[in-house]
């Protein structure tokens, strides 16, 4: 009786990891990539305005993921694994990401043989659009276009967006 018990929790638990996890809160999956709704966000140590704060996010915007949720927190981190945990009202489910490369080139259509239509620097913050498996439709500061996606943080590389 033990073992079957135990056989049908591991059976479980496999089946949900193979399917991919979902927050216990909002039953969406994790990791998934957010962005900075407020200009200011404190994180914390913990899920908690009991809990220390560790430092400020100050950039509106910034791509983070969540990769766990308890209550009304998410626990987040940033491009270089920084993170900690941020209450859910600092966060918006609009959709940006950093761009890693020194001068990336944005074009009119997903062709690097396109014509250009604007160039970003690294760091800028841009908006997420639609996404094929290897290009990503992004807008920054007036501009807009299409960009590889291995020159993206906050999409994941297999994601396909519409």
């Amino acid at each position: 009786m033990v073992v079957s018990s135990v056989f049908f929790i591991v059976l479980g638990s496999l089946a949900a990891s193979a399917q991919g996890t979902r927050g216990p809160v909002t039953n969406l999956p994790l990791p998934r990539y957010v962005s900075m709704k407020a200009a200011e966000g404190n994180v914390r140590r913990g899920p908690s305005l009991t809990h220390r704060i560790d430092w400020v996010f100050k950039r509106r915007g910034m791509p983070l993921q969540i990769t766990a949720e308890y209550g009304n927190w998410r626990k987040v981190q940033d491009r270089d694994g920084a993170g900690g945990w941020v209450h859910y009202a600092l966060l918006s489910g609009v959709r940006t990401v950093l761009i890693e490369s020194e001068l990336l080139p944005v074009y009119t259509n997903p062709d690097s043989n396109s014509q250009i239509a604007a160039q970003f620097e690294s760091g800028v913050v841009a908006r997420l659009g639609s996404c094929s498996v290897d290009w990503c439709h992004i807008s920054a500061g007036g501009y807009r276009g299409w960009a590889q996606k291995s020159n993206l943080w906050g999409v994941d590389p297999s994601e396909i967006r519409e």
